[in-house]
């Protein structure tokens, strides 16, 4: 008996379990870490159905930031790129908003600067893990960003 491998890997599986109960504690106002996680819901590409994955983001201006290290596989990417009309809840704020897929290694590489200077602990300790040194400049940068996605999501007028 031959058993096909699974096309998800072991430790996606996991973090879908574990992002479930972080939706769940978050959205009806428990615990959770507020000012780093949102709610993202987006609506699933095929089912049609609401989908709510916790993210960690940053905000800056009018805008929201969220990046995917799966890049553009992630399904929560990829359902806002086929319907980006979204809703974010951030702590206990909600609104609906759109989203803009944002696969450009040089635009994710100005966030992922910006982003180093707003929480430069966890950004070198991203680096280190990627291989990439955190003094290597905006070069280092572009070559972690061609791996990865960007969505930048804007509430809705009106």
């Amino acid at each position: 008996m031959s058993t096909a491998p699974s096309r998800t890997p072991f430790v996606w599986r996991m973090m879908r379990r574990v992002n479930g109960r972080v939706a769940t504690r978050a959205g009806s106002g428990g615990s959770g870490p507020r000012d780093l996680v949102l709610l993202l819901t987006t609506t699933g590409r095929r089912s049609g159905l609401p989908r709510t994955t916790p993210l960690q983001y940053e905000e800056a201006g009018d805008a929201v930031y969220v990046a995917s290290v799966r890049g553009a596989q992630a399904d929560w990417f990829r359902n806002a790129q086929a319907d980006p009309r979204v809703t974010v809840q951030m702590d206990h704020r909600r609104f609906d908003a759109t989203a803009e897929a944002v696969l450009d290694p040089v635009r994710i590489a100005d966030f992922l600067t910006l982003r180093l200077t707003w929480r430069p602990v966890m950004m070198r300790l991203m680096l280190l893990t990627e291989g990439v040194a955190p003094w290597s400049g905006h070069r280092g940068l572009e070559r972690i960003a061609a791996k990865k996605a960007l969505l930048v999501i804007r509430p809705r007028k009106g």
